[in-house]
């Protein structure tokens, strides 16, 4: 079966970027192989840290033909129209075979009517290559040499092999020197191994002539392979020494994306290091050096790492570990001096100095935030099951003391974490160091929210300062930025008080947010309150999208409700989801939709609303009165159950309706002769659509 090869060889792709941009590369190129009518079994992408590996197997060798049609002018029009048409078709005369005349609604037309031959597919991949080479986008892309060429690292070449055979193509650099060798890349069938421990330039027939070409040249093209080598390899050597390997998706993909040839190697460091606290030493090994750290049996961490080097070397890697070695216990030396130092003062002395640091231009200080969030801690632990108001407002005077340490100087990402070991050095209560460790949290979807409570009311407070001072100076993101990460500040909201089961009157909480800034700061205090609850519900309804709540679930339940308690928005939307998941939610649907469709085209074709009391003395047949009774008996029931916030049973009232609907559609008809009996039952219908409402707006739910 005919196969493509094409394969991007370049400077290094950083690690992170690897996975996505291979997937976006395959769905553009395959996008345009369809929109040139070729088709293919299958497409699969590969990436290394120096290449991008496109193989598209059972491609069509060319386009099929065919059948190109053109509506010409019409039989009767001017001779001129006419000759102008049959010029433009490439035709001579009206008795042209590929002229036809065709009659359309009673009038005739002349219509061009030709066989198009298909290209070769390889007449059409040098410029489909060249699309999808240069529209692929980049978080951050670079040009080179003195061309215009943007991708994210230098091109060194392209391979493209189709069939067994070269492509010849090239994608220019738009340097404009013409007959330059650095004015295009043009397509080849070699590559290169690694780049250290392979120099020679490899003919490829192939993707399994290409990969076994690399495997002897110390390249390894799939990135999963890789990825269960280091794995392999990294929990062998834990292992041998009798130690646990911790798996961190996030660092062996790192890893993977660094190496072509991974090569696993066990390397170590003193054990008076280990007086240092484990993220100090965990984020020296792994943010920085992208090493593995390795755990003893009982949980503790060992004074081992495993480095994953793209080198072999003769003296089985004694070198390279000696050199990591190395580097690791200089961070360490550095850490551990910054460890000392640090201690030697009080969270309270490093407060003092916050007012060096500027929170916002327009907002003050970062002491200015730090008494705010102490003020709305206090408001917001009374709402708060079991937090301690007092501790809440220690632990927001010292939250951001360690800004100011040599430590998290050194190490950003551990702030907040070193602020606890220093709040724990000096004697501060246990709840206090945790809510200083945990006020930055969660972090984003995937973080761990924090449980508790102090720790919650702390993080509360410091997302709603930032939300309330950024929207009020102007800070609002856009579609595509959001420097101030307002949009992840108003999940970590929500997902505190979801996961939490947390009752908050954000209008309260947000008003008092608003008064702690100073006075003429921020704009009118009602706008702001009205714009950041949108967005926070905004926020609310991505989230539980994200979360498998359909999208219809969520737009019937905020259609009908204008709720500053996010809780009872997620009860109503939970409720709505599982009773339409039940059978009798289905079937209570279609009964919905059927009186909701009748009185909607009743409405258009009279004008009118059908939304008025219903005439108990116009009811004639038992079905209608049934349906009226049980209708008003449903007013109290869905009042009672909506003012409990028991939504669940407000849907099982709803289910009971069924068969009196059920009836009234089988026995009644709506459409009858007598126009005040037909205007009374469309009330009638109208009530049904109109309590459901009450609910949630069952005309948006699909189905």
């Amino acid at each position: 079966m005919p196969e493509l090869l094409l394969e991007v060889l370049s400077e290094e792709i950083p690690a992170r970027l690897q996975h996505s941009a291979a997937e976006d590369f395959k769905g553009l190129f395959c996008a345009k192989l369809r929109d040139q009518g070729l088709f293919f079994d299958l497409a699969e992408a590969q990436v290394t840290p120096r290449r991008l590996v496109l193989v598209i197997k059972g491609l069509q060798t060319r386009q099929s033909d065919r059948i190109e049609e053109r509506k010409g002018p019409k039989a009767s029009a001017p001779e001129k129209s006419i000759l102008g048409f049959l010029q433009s078709a490439g035709c001579e005369s009206l008795s042209h075979p590929d002229i036809e005349k065709r009659e359309i609604k009673g009038s005739e037309f002349y219509f061009v009517k030709r066989l198009v031959k298909g290209c070769s597919t390889k007449e059409l991949l040098p410029g489909i290559i060249h699309d999808a080479v240069t529209k692929l986008r980049w978080p951050r892309s670079m040009r080179w040499a003195s061309g215009t060429l943007k991708w994210v690292r230098p091109i060194h070449s392209i391979l493209c092999v189709f069939d067994g055979r070269l492509v010849k193509g090239n994608i220019s650099t738009g340097n404009g020197l013409a007959g330059s060798s650095e004015a295009v890349i043009r397509f080849t069938n070699k590559t290169r191994g690694h780049r250290f421990l392979a120099h020679e330039f490899l003919a490829v027939k192939n993707f399994s002539d290409y990969t076994e070409k690399l495997r002897n040249s110390f390249v390894i093209v799939k990135a999963e392979e890789r990825r269960k080598i280091i794995v392999q390899n990294a929990n062998d050597l834990a292992e041998e020494h009798g130690l646990l390997l911790h798996t961190d998706d996030f660092l062996m993909n790192e890893n993977t994306g660094l190496v072509e040839w991974p090569v696993v190697l066990l390397g170590s460091f003193s054990e008076t290091f280990l007086t240092l606290p484990d993220e100090v030493l965990v984020t020296s090994m792994k943010r920085h050096q992208k090493y593995i750290p390795l755990y003893q049996r009982d949980g503790l961490l060992a004074p081992r790492f495993v480095v994953v080097s793209n080198l072999t070397s003769d003296d089985g890697g004694v070198a390279i570990v000696a050199g990591n070695e190395r580097v690791l216990r200089a961070r360490l030396y550095d850490a551990k001096f910054f460890w000392d130092v640090d201690r030697q003062t009080l969270l309270d002395d490093f407060s003092k100095r916050l007012g060096e640091i500027t929170f916002h231009a327009k907002l003050g200080s970062m002491s200015d935030k730090v008494m705010r969030l102490a003020k709305l801690g206090v408001k917001i632990a009374q709402r708060v099951p079991k937090a301690n108001a007092d501790m809440v407002e220690r632990a927001a005077l010292l939250c951001k003391a360690d800004l100011v340490t040599e430590m998290v100087g050194e190490f950003p990402e551990l702030q907040g974490v070193m602020g606890k070991y220093y709040a724990l050095q000096q004697g501060e209560n246990a709840s206090v160091a945790a809510a200083i460790a945990d006020h930055y949290s969660p972090l984003g979807p995937s973080d761990v929210c924090p449980k508790a409570p102090n720790s919650v009311s702390l993080a509360l407070s410091d997302k709603i300062d930032v939300l309330v001072g950024m929207f009020g100076v102007g800070g609002r993101p856009s579609s595509s930025k959001d420097p101030y990460a307002l949009r992840r500040a108003a999940l970590g909201v929500i997902r505190l008080i979801m996961e939490n089961d947390l009752r908050l009157p954000l209008t309260e909480v947000i008003m008092e947010s608003h008064k702690s800034y100073k006075l003429g700061v921020l704009g009118d205090r009602s706008e702001c309150v009205r714009i950041l609850i949108d967005f926070i519900t905004d926020r609310l309804k991505v989230h539980l999208r994200e979360l498998d709540y359909g999208h219809d679930v969520v737009s019937a339940v905020f259609a009908v409700t204008e709720e500053d308690d996010l809780w009872r928005m997620v009860a109503r939307a939970n409720a709505l989801k599982e009773f339409l998941a039940s059978t009798a939610g289905v079937d209570l649907l279609s009964a919905y939709n059927r009186a909701s469709n009748i009185v909607q085209i009743e409405e258009k074709k009279d004008k009118v609303t059908y939304n008025a009391d219903v005439n108990a003395e116009m009811l004639v047949q038992q079905e209608e009165k049934v349906l009226f009774a049980d209708l008003i008996s449903l007013r109290d029931k869905l009042g009672r159950a909506l003012e409990g916030e028991d939504y669940a049973s407000a849907m099982e009232a709803i289910a009971d309706l069924k068969e009196p609907v059920d009836a009234f559609f089988d026995q009644v008809t709506v459409n009858c002769e007598n126009a005040a009996l037909r205007q009374n039952r469309l009330y009638l219908l109208g009530e049904i659509r109109d309590s459901f409402k009450t609910v949630a707006d069952f005309s948006l739910i699909k189905g």
